[in-house]
C-alpha cells in the first residue's frame, strides 16, 4: 500500500498547476506541512503583535525574498515561524497561485513533514500552533455573497468558528485536489473585506 506521502505526491503530480503572471502583486509563499501521524497539517493564529493580518488563521509563510523559489520561501518560513527544517527533497508539490486582495500573490507549496516534528513557535509571528486532522478540512465550505463583489467569498469551518481566504482557498484546494482527485480552482474565490488591508 502506498504511504500517505507518495499518494499526496502523487495527487499533485496529475494535477495542472495554474500559475498567475501578476507583476502588480508581490510574490509570498505559504507551506502546507503535512505530518504523518494523524495524518494532519500544520497552521498557526497568527501573532495578535503583528502589524498585518494580526490573529488571523494562517499557513506557515510570507513574502519570498529575491531569487527565492516558492519551494525555497516556504520552507524557510516555516523555518522562521516554527523551527521546522526542511529540505527541498521534502516538497511534494504545489498549488495554483492565489491572488490577494492585500496585494500579493501566494503560491501553496506541499511539503513533508514527518511523523512527528519537532517544532518551537517563533512567539513574535506565532500565536498559536495547531495540528489539524485532514479529515476536518474534508467538510463543505460555506460561500457568502457580497453585494459589494462579483464572486463568494469562501469560508471553512474550523475550531467552531470559520477560516477565510487565503487560507480557506487553498486548505479548500488541497482537500479537492489531494483527498478527492478533483482540479477545482479556486483563485476567484474572495476574502472578506476584513482581510483586503
Amino acid at each position: 500500500m502506498d504511504s500517505l506521502r507518495d499518494r499526496v505526491a502523487t495527487a499533485l503530480r496529475r494535477f495542472e498547476r495554474r500559475p498567475a503572471d501578476r507583476t502588480d502583486l508581490k510574490r509570498a509563499a505559504v507551506a502546507i506541512a503535512l505530518v504523518d501521524k494523524g495524518p494532519a497539517f500544520l497552521l498557526t493564529r497568527r501573532a495578535a503583535t503583528l502589524r498585518g493580518h494580526a490573529g488571523q488563521w494562517a499557513l506557515p509563510g510570507g513574502r519570498t525574498d529575491p531569487g527565492e523559489t516558492p519551494g525555497v520561501a516556504a520552507r524557510r518560513e516555516l523555518a522562521e515561524e516554527l523551527g521546522l527544517v526542511l529540505g527541498a527533497d521534502d516538497e511534494l508539490g504545489m498549488l495554483d497561485d492565489y491572488p490577494t486582495r492585500s496585494g500579493y500573490l501566494i503560491t501553496p507549496v506541499v511539503v513533508w513533514a514527518g511523523a512527528d516534528p519537532q517544532l518551537t513557535p517563533n512567539p513574535a509571528e506565532v500565536g498559536e500552533l495547531h495540528q489539524v486532522p485532514l479529515d476536518v478540512i474534508d467538510v463543505e465550505p460555506r460561500f457568502l455573497t457580497i453585494p459589494e463583489l462579483d464572486n463568494p467569498v469562501i469560508q471553512i469551518p474550523l475550531f467552531g468558528r470559520f477560516v477565510h481566504a487565503p487560507t480557506a482557498a487553498v486548505l479548500y484546494q488541497f482537500r479537492e485536489v489531494v483527498l478527492h482527485g478533483r482540479a477545482t480552482r479556486v483563485a476567484h474565490l474572495e476574502q472578506p473585506m476584513f482581510a483586503w488591508r
